[in-house]
């Protein structure tokens, strides 16, 4: 049932978001350049790497060293716009398509983090991850990394049909709302190094 959701989902989304689709895909090819699709390897169900795809959002600036700048310091205008409203995370419809991402669950994060988890935490990895989930109805990128976790199990041990389009449908008011989008000075999330995250 839920992988029938999960088609039937976003295919509806993506035939009637399609002119967004295109308007955001123009948008991040004037304004960011190409390549326009940002593309790493996340971790999936019991940690099987996939592609995750996205919007980019963030120019490739480097610094004397040859080194990233920080992630706030490439953020662009319009990246900021497209993570505002979630638009940047469209086309990972493409992942649920593809059987790689569900519509709920936990969000994939980085691969070098697998080997970061207590047993407890990596649970999260006992179910197919998601475009939305528990933890991002419950503050998303503002709260920290341990209580993230907390809320990726919780989800896990407390799956049901009905609780998935309750995140669904809680995940509407929190786009439109725009909440827990950056944590402090950070883009997104500091760097977990495991354990109790101090960066």
């Amino acid at each position: 049932m839920k992988r029938a959701l999960d088609i039937t989902i976003a295919l509806l989304l993506i035939i009637g978001l399609a002119p967004i689709i295109v308007i955001t895909t123009l948008l991040v090819r004037i304004n960011i350049g190409s390549p326009v699709l940002f593309k790493q390897q996340r971790p999936g169900l019991n940690g099987k790497p996939f592609y995750l795809y996205k919007f980019r959002t963030m120019t490739n600036e480097k610094d004397e060293n040859g080194d990233l700048l920080p992630d706030h310091l490439r953020l662009t205008i319009t990246g900021r716009f497209l993570r505002k409203y979630s638009l940047d995370e469209l086309i990972q419809l493409i992942n649920v398509l593809k059987g790689e991402l569900s519509l709920v669950g936990p969000r994939p994060l980085l691969m070098e983090y697998l080997s970061l988890y207590t047993p407890e935490q990596a649970k999260r990895h006992l179910v197919k991850p998601g475009i939305t989930g528990w933890a991002q109805i419950n503050g998303r990128n503002a709260i920290e990394w341990e209580e993230k976790f907390q809320l990726d199990v919780w989800y896990v041990e407390n799956y049901s049909f009905s609780l998935d389009l309750k995140i669904l449908f809680l995940t509407i008011f929190k786009v439109i709302k725009s909440e827990g989008i950056s944590n402090g000075e950070f883009a997104t999330m500091p760097v977990f190094r495991g354990g109790k995250n101090i960066d």
